[in-house]
């Protein structure tokens, strides 16, 4: 399960921890929840009636008689209204619930079915007039070189919102490529175009483009159940839970479903376009829905979506509701395509540009002078005009992703740029307290060696890395006085309410420290006994997550501080590490509190290399017999690193490598040694990959990671128990992607082989079991998604593996020969008697998590 769970302060009701993206499980009770198992393997006999083409949905009114209305139209642009399940009779647009199936006839259909509804006798369904179908309008490529993307005719009508069709389209677009150009030129065009027609659409856009709501730190959480879409869909469409079970079974996605089930509905009168800002003010409608009733409400909403929606926004609305939009448009790259945008777009409300003397925009006298690209083109640019618009576009971005990761939110962000645009960006979105910047992280080393080698001689400090959960802390007093606290976690999620005795604590860091105004520290939390001992990362995962009170909690912890980005007013970042540090360790002295079960501030325990070599790696052998993960080394200084790309003849070269804290970046500044990096250590296992899900990023075209299984001797079952995706080259993604091409001999996605058990695991595709893996890990864990080994060490937990490694492929062994349960569990006990019980997860939720899938996500957005 990964870490990475890609957030507006628009809502004002209070934030819950983000629900993770439903995962296939759910979605393959995705059109089943409201019908039986034995309805669906008995269904009842549908009753001829009138019609005796039972293969076609009627289209008929419901209700009473048509008569002229005027459909209430929502502050959204939406049409406020609920449909009748077979055909939408204008007349019921405010009847507060849709009318239920009808039995006179049959509501079952082909699912791909095209043409007109037709009944028996070939008649029309009603003597109202006409049905109509609304083809959905024509838009322009969007995969074009910005450039040359024509933007002098208007998309949409004049001075009119940005309808939804245009973003779904857009959506549409991307999801037919894996080409990162094609990508970035959709991306781009598409916000040019919102930007220069309809500018208020521009933030929607950012969130429903990036599957998200609001910022992070303060989720707005959907709570939509599958139940609500799969209803909506079978409402509008008039279909049987088991047409859209038939139809799942064929796409294997609700937004296909959603988008076959309404390809042959047609409505009296068409509905009003979807905006896209009707859509996003509706998702947050249902966000914030609490209290009696509030199914309902949201279930009206969903349904009235759907009833307005046409053609391919069917599709990417059903996605969006079920937070899967599938499209490679990670984080990187919306950043990258705004900017682009912006220097091509500035939005007209600003003054006239001066773009001579600006560094990110670009002169119309220069785009004129831009050849148009070849239909081969080489790979080196000669075109003086396009190069010098190239220097604009990466100037941008580097503005824009330095702005996003020291202040991470869309709200901010474009309200800066439609009022100052791109050049008074930074000065309008600073980094503040009590909005978390992305963390620096760590580049993973293999030995102490190989960190010598890298740093050259630069002076740096080896930190233990503790086993416990990454915390940016904030905390400001006001001039009245007001201590305002708050805790987020690598991944930017606010855990203050996870936290009482941390917040207790930072008040008495101020109420000692009456000139202390403002701070961010960089901590690891650490749960500890009585002594100030180190305890696991599984104890500290044990402690309550939401509403905990201070005389609930029975497990202390230590606030570990290792950096310090922000001091009473002042942005440190820019300094170097050593400088940080002192003014860590001189302005935030280590604090005991003489309370049982108060939490203490420290620092973390450290060694320098002045000390010597021996004393680092004396230090190094300590980290491994402790309950640390390993070391931390940070450079000091400004210094340099050494590069050699491998089998070059040319002599090493030496990059300047600051020691700054550098938000959301690997760099080399920071050098983490782990214990299971290090080559040699641990027990390795034999395992059987059994499944596998679509990668993200740089891996989309592959299969990213790989469900691994035991082999239970006495049954013959292969248990799943964790997921890989370390190890792999590229050359091994392509050859397995041929090896288990999707719906071939050995693969599906279904499970066809049932001697698989996947226990908690829903892989998008199953492998046929035919061959072992040689995995190394970290170490051994219980866990709540696996179930492998369960009933050995606990009785309702399975045990997984942490930062698995793919070796290789053992070709002397069949899945007969894999690892055994008892195996597993054998090195779980010795582990417990070595004192290395690691059971959690590393600088993240407090979940089952698997480590190298995080730091390989990081990766691709970088």
């Amino acid at each position: 399960m990964s870490k990475r769970q890609a957030s507006s302060s628009a809502a004002a009701s209070p934030r819950k921890h983000p629900k993770r993206a439903p995962d296939q499980s759910s979605l393959d009770t995705f059109f089943g929840a409201s019908t039986s198992p034995a309805a669906q393997r008995n269904p009842k006999p549908q009753t001829p009636a009138r019609q005796s083409d039972s293969a076609q949905a009627p289209i008929r009114p419901v209700g009473r008689p048509s008569s002229p209305a005027h459909p209430r139209k929502g502050s959204s642009g939406n049409l406020q209204h609920s449909a009748a399940p077979e055909v939408i009779d204008v007349d019921l647009l405010d009847d507060p619930e849709p009318a239920g199936p009808s039995s006179s006839g049959p509501r079952d259909r082909p699912p791909f079915e095209s043409g007109p509804p037709k009944t028996g006798s070939g008649q029309p369904t009603s003597d109202l007039g006409a049905v109509t179908k609304v083809s959905a309008p024509e838009y322009p490529s969007l995969s074009v070189d910005p450039i040359a993307f024509d933007l002098g005719v208007a998309l949409w009508s004049p001075e009119a919102p940005a309808p939804y069709s245009f973003l779904a389209h857009a959506l549409s677009t991307l999801s037919e490529t894996r080409s990162r150009i094609a990508i970035i030129n959709t991306l781009t065009n598409t916000l040019r175009a919102i930007i220069r027609f309809h500018s208020a659409s521009l933030l929607p856009s950012l969130y429903l483009l990036s599957n998200s709501l609001s910022p992070p730190y303060s989720p707005i959480e959907l709570g939509l159940g599958p139940s609500i879409i799969s209803k909506a869909i079978q409402d509008v469409s008039g279909l049987t839970s088991a047409a859209l079970r038939r139809l799942y079974n064929q796409t294997g996605d609700p937004g296909d479903v959603a988008f076959e089930a309404k390809s042959n509905v047609r409505t009296l009168i068409p509905h009003p376009p979807l905006l896209i800002c009707g859509v996003y003010g509706s998702l947050l409608k249902i966000a914030n829905s609490r209290g009696q009733g509030a199914v309902k409400q949201k279930q009206s909403i969903v349904h009235k979506l759907l009833v307005a929606a046409k053609g391919e926004e069917s599709r990417f609305l059903v996605r969006t509701l079920s937070q899967h939009i599938r499209v490679g448009a990670v984080r990187t790259s919306i950043l990258t395509a705004l900017a682009r945008a912006l220097v091509l777009t500035p939005p007209l409300n600003l003054p006239t540009p001066a773009t001579v003397d600006s560094p990110y925009l670009v002169s119309a006298e220069l785009l004129a002078k831009v050849e148009p690209l070849p239909t081969k083109p080489s790979k080196k640019i000669v075109d003086d005009a396009r190069l010098q618009v190239v220097d604009r576009f990466s100037a941008a971005e580097a503005l824009i992703k330095k702005v996003f990761v020291q202040h991470p939110n869309y709200d901010h962000i474009v309200a800066a740029l439609l009022e100052a645009g791109i050049d008074g960006l930074a000065e309008r979105v600073p980094l503040a307290v009590g909005i978390p910047l992305h963390p620096t992280l760590g580049s993973p080393m293999r030995s102490l060696d190989e960190v010598y080698e890298r740093i050259s001689g630069t002076p740096f400090v080896a930190e233990f890395k503790y086993d416990g959960q990454r915390a940016q802390i904030h905390a400001v007093r006001d001039d009245g006085g007001i201590l305002t606290v708050k805790l987020f976690s690598r991944h930017l999620e606010d855990m203050t309410d996870k936290y009482p005795d941390v917040i207790s604590l930072i008040q008495h860091v101020f109420s000692s420290s009456p000139d202390l105004s403002s701070f961010i520290l960089d901590a690891e939390i650490v749960a500890v006994d009585p002594n100030g001992g180190l305890k696991s990362f599984q104890e500290l995962s044990n402690r309550p997550r939401k509403d905990v009170q201070l005389h609930e909690i029975k497990i202390s912890v230590c606030i570990y501080a290792f950096d310090v980005m922000y001091h009473n007013g002042q942005i440190l970042i820019d300094l170097p590490f050593r400088s940080r540090r002192e003014i860590l360790r001189t302005k935030f002295p280590p604090i005991k509190l003489s309370q049982p079960g108060a939490a203490r501030l420290d620092h973390v325990e450290s060694c320098h290399s002045e000390d010597g070599r021996d004393a680092v790696e004396e230090f190094w052998l300590r980290a491994v017999d402790s309950q640390c993960e390993g070391l931390m080394i940070k450079l000091l200084d400004h210094g340099e690193v050494v590069e050699n790309a491998a089998g070059s003849k040319e002599k090493s070269r030496k990059k300047p490598l600051p020691a700054t804290y550098e938000p959301d970046k690997r760099t080399s500044a920071w050098l983490k040694l782990k214990k299971d990096y290090v080559v040699g250590l641990g027990d390795t296992l034999d395992l059987v990959p059994v499944g596998a899900w679509h990668g993200n990023g740089r891996k989309a075209q592959w299969w990213s990671p790989v469900l691994l299984a035991l082999r239970e001797p006495d049954t013959g079952r292969l248990v799943a128990m964790c997921k890989c995706m370390s190890g792999f080259s590229d050359v091994f993604y392509k050859a397995m992607k041929e090896r288990y091409a999707e719906d071939s001999e050995n693969c599906s996605k279904r499970p066809l082989w049932g001697h698989v058990e996947t226990g908690g695991y829903s892989p998008g595709v199953y492998f046929r079991p035919h061959e072992v893996w040689e995995i190394r890990g970290a170490d051994i864990t219980l866990s709540p998604v696996s179930v492998a080994a369960r009933g050995l060490v606990s009785d309702s937990r399975g045990l997984s593996l942490r930062f698995p490694r793919f070796l290789k492929t053992r070709e002397d062994k069949s899945p007969e020969q894999a690892s055994t349960p008892d195996f597993l569990a054998g090195m779980y006990r010795d582990q417990q008697g070595k004192g290395r019980d690691q059971g959690g997860a590393d600088e993240g939720q407090l979940v089952d998590v698997d480590l190298s899938e995080a730091a390989d996500e990081d990766d691709d957005d970088e």
